[in-house]
This record gives structure tokens, sequence and C-alpha cells, in this order.
């Protein structure tokens, strides 16, 4: 990043250079008036105190124009603070328009979305420049590790040259853990041991590592993250809820438990519309617009607002079809209108 300062946790816009002054010099705009020769005292002063009425003046002006640099995106703001800072996901894949990473940032920027998340380690750099040209910010990478006894894991060698990349930059690593049966805590100790050499790695960027519950993975539900994440017991590791998972793999319908128990390592949820059930297989029902289904994603907003949940809210949009602008557009308009559930 160089000195490209970016605020923690912000939507990755730039701030003035270390030493940068918020203003220009006022010496720059006004030279003093010594007297020339010939010039009476009283003629010094009052061009001195005409002088002095303008440096007021201009700095009122300056002041009142003044934008706080911490001021959210639209998509950031919608709960009234960059507590929540909301953006999709799985974008990609089952868009009509097919837009490249570039056209994508364009429509994220003026739909409102402060960022996005990316789906597996390659071409992070494309999406980085592209995102960074339209001053939005990358949130999440997705990856997958295979934590099955005698297998490699994940490709180490990618790994470090992407946190390298993203340094600096608060990028959460969304991990699918996959390889044996799902919840199995027999096999604790061998992922245990992956995912502290992963935390080692990425600690030096500055990246989180949560572990994202995805059905018929070995950790499928938010339990599994939780008893792991406390396993490994490291500072950057921790957890993300994900509502489409959470509905095919738990049929009680409650929540409020699970989250108490993930809060002091939940880092991250990701919401979209869905209905309340679904026994037929995909997603048609479970993944859909955020102004569609039955489920009441207000409620779970302000569960998680009551518990004391402060984090990214992603948007899951994987396999929504026809134009993405027009799907994102109604998600946007409907968070709009959710986010209250999120204000004090």
């Amino acid at each position: 990043m160089g000195d490209d300062l970016r605020i923690p946790g912000g939507i990755g816009q730039n701030v003035r250079a270390p030493g940068q002054s918020l203003y220009a010099p006022v010496s720059t705009a006004f030279e003093l008036p010594f007297p020339a020769a010939g010039c009476t005292l009283t003629t010094m002063r009052k061009r001195i105190l005409s002088v002095a009425l303008g440096i007021s003046s201009l700095a009122a002006a300056m002041l009142a124009a003044e934008v706080p640099v911490s001021a959210p995106s639209r998509g950031a703001s919608a709960a009234g603070h960059d507590d929540y800072p909301f953006f999709p996901f799985c974008i990609d894949w089952h868009d009509a328009k097919k837009r490249t990473f570039e056209q994508q940032a364009e429509m994220l920027k003026e739909l409102g979305y402060p960022g996005v998340g990316h789906i597996w380690l390659d071409k992070v750099e494309e999406r980085i420049k592209t995102l960074d040209a339209a001053g939005l910010r990358l949130f999440q990478i997705t990856m997958v590790v295979d934590v099955a006894p005698g297998k490699t894991p994940y490709d180490a060698k990618r790994f470090k040259e992407v946190c390298a990349l993203i340094k600096g930059r608060q990028v959460q690593f969304c991990l699918l853990l996959n390889g044996v049966k799902s919840s199995d805590p027999t096999n604790d100790p061998h992922a245990v041991g992956i995912l502290r050499e992963m935390s080692d790695q990425a600690r030096d960027s500055g990246a989180q590592l949560l572990l994202y519950p995805h059905q018929n993975s070995w950790v499928e539900r938010i339990e599994d993250a939780v008893r792991v994440a406390d396993e490994v017991n490291r500072p950057n590791v921790a957890v993300m809820f994900n509502l489409c998972h959470w509905l095919r793999v738990d049929k009680s319908r409650d929540y409020r438990p699970l989250l108490k128990q993930a809060m002091p390592r939940l880092w991250a949820v990701s919401i979209n519309g869905a209905d309340n059930f679904d026994e037929k297989p995909g997603w048609e029902h479970y993944i859909q617009p955020l102004d569609k289904g039955s489920f009441d994603v207000g409620k779970l907003l302000k569960t998680l607002k009551e518990l004391g949940y402060k984090g990214p809210v992603g948007l899951q949009c994987y396999g929504i079809g026809g134009d993405a602008r027009e799907h994102l557009a109604r998600s946007m308009a409907a968070w709009q209108k959710l986010s209250v559930n999120l204000k004090d």
C-alpha cells in the first residue's frame, strides 16, 4: 500500500498522507503586509486587520466544506454508521451480462456497495486493481482447505503471495474446510495444525481467517466452526455465520443461542432472502435477493445487534441468475429498510 492510508474496518478510501496538511498553508494564500517606504502605522494596521479578516473567512469556509475522512458510502451507512459494511459475494458465475472485474466495480459503486468478496486465490491482483480504481474495498477472499490426513491442504506458495498482496487491507479469508466427514471431531488435531500454520502465514498481512460453515464440508455447522476456532486459539482466527447453510443443515430455526455462543469469535455474517423451509435440494429457495422469501431477515439482524455483533454483513448471491445489476439493486433497496434493525 505504500503511503496510502486506509481506515481500519472502513471502506478503503484514501486519507491524507503522513504530514500532509488538511488545508493549504495560509502563507501561500496571503503575504503579511510589511510597510513600504512612507507607509504610516495606521495604514499598516488597517492592512493587517484586512488580511486577518480574510484568513478567518477562508478558514470558516474550508471548515464548512470539509467532509470527514471516515464518511461511509451509502451501503456502509444504511444502519447509520460503519459498524455493518454491506457487500455482495459470489456475483461472478451467474451474471447474465458476464461482467469483467472492472465492470463489476463500476456497477457496485453506482449501486452504493462499499466493496465485494472474491472467490478463490486466482486473479486477486486484477480484483484489487479494479476495486482500487473505483475507490472500493476487498472485504473477503474465499478459499478451500483440504483437512484430510495425507492430503496437500492448500497452495501454500499462492497463499503467501496473496497475503503479501492484501497486506494492510483488513481482508478476511473465508475457509471452506473439506476432505473428511462433516462435523467429525476426531479430525480436530490434524486440522488445528493446518489452521495454526495458516494463521502464522497470514499474521504479518493483518488478515483474518474465518471458518466458514458450508453444507457437506467438514465444518458444516456454526457449532463446528466455534469448536475448532477455540482449539486453534489464535487472535486472527474466528468464525462466520452463513444464513443459507444454517437453514439447510439446522431445522430448529433457533439461531439465537448459536450466535450467542459464537459471539466472541463471530467476525462476519452472510445474509440473503430465503424461505423458512425447503425440503428440495438446491438453493432456489434458500438463496434469493434480499427482498424475497418468507424468512425474517430483519429479526436476525435485530438479534445480532442485541448480542453485540459489529462487523461486515455479506450478501450471498450464489445461483441467482439474470442481470446481476437488477438483483443487486433490489437487495440494496431492501438493506436500506432492513438495516433499521441495527440502529441504536
